[in-house]
């Protein structure tokens, strides 16, 4: 078989096979309408724990493509285990996405007052369970988290004719990439033992080098700029996360400043410190 027939016959099976994917996917999609019953239930079982069992739970709202808002009519209490349980038993009954996050908030302030948040990527973070949230307007914003779903059987059929295209087409169209070894001039930033490239995100100590996540990164030039300074935990999430417009709670931090920590532990001099009620202090001696 001539290769460029071998060629045009590999793209037409990979496009059939990602259409077929998508189509999957399209058919697996959760009604809107399946979806609006489930959460107002979410709502009314809420009601019911705090016995009320005669106010309204408001229209459901959809605010963006993965996030829906629960209100209601009147104000209420409830113990955030509750809601936590409710939401979890709710969703798993009625066989919708497993990973997603919850933020209550006032009404009138738009405050985020309670989150939690149920991942199997990032496991269950659950702060302030036990607490009782005393009698207010709330609104309970849902929002699903992306996963990325694909067929492994369809996958590896997707692999034969790639690598057939990519054995004819290597020499001709392909050129192999080389990396870009870092310059050693004064791109980085000296921290204790380590040289931290803030744009090609690494680290760099006693010739091995690490590699840093984007919000690693974020995180530690924040330190940087601020050593030996108490650096607001409010900050941090601001400046990794809000910025970008995601909502995330504490847990997120600790998990991210546990994982520098990490990467940073080969040197004594450095150390990142908790700041109790307020945040961290990153030191260098």
């Amino acid at each position: 078989m001539k290769p460029y027939i071998l060629f045009g016959s590999s793209i037409l099976i990979i496009i059939v096979l990602i259409s077929g994917v998508a189509f999957i996917n399209k058919k697996n999609e959760i009604p809107e309408n399946h979806l609006e019953i489930v959460l107002r239930n979410i709502g009314h079982q809420l009601l019911l724990t705090a016995k009320d069992s005669t106010s309204r739970v408001l229209p459901v709202k959809k605010l963006n493509e993965t996030t829906y808002q629960i209100s209601f009519q009147n104000n209420f209490s409830f113990i955030s285990d509750t809601l936590i349980n409710l939401v979890q038993r709710q969703l798993q009954k009625n066989l919708l996405p497993k990973d997603y996050i919850v933020n209550v908030r006032d009404c009138k302030q738009k405050e985020t007052i309670f989150a939690f948040e149920i991942s199997g990527k990032t496991d269950n973070l659950t702060p302030c369970r036990g607490r009782t949230l005393e009698e207010g307007c709330y609104l309970i914003n849902i929002e699903f988290l992306k996963t990325n779903k694909f067929n492994a059987a369809l996958l590896l059929l997707l692999l034969i004719p790639l690598g057939f295209a990519g054995y004819y087409v290597k020499d001709k169209f392909w050129k192999k990439e080389k990396l870009e070894p870092i310059v050693d001039d004064n791109n980085y930033i000296q921290l204790g033992n380590f040289r931290f490239y803030a744009e090609n995100n690494l680290l760099s100590f006693e010739n091995k080098n690490s590699t840093l996540s984007e919000k690693e990164t974020k995180a530690l030039k924040i330190f940087a700029e601020n050593i030996n300074q108490i650096v607001e935990r409010e900050k941090l999430m601001k400046e990794i996360w809000e910025d970008e417009g995601i909502v995330v709670i504490s847990r997120n931090v600790d998990v991210l400043v546990s994982k520098l920590r990490k990467k940073l532990s080969e040197d004594d001099s450095i150390k990142i410190i908790n700041i109790h009620g307020r945040g961290y202090k990153f030191m260098v001696e």
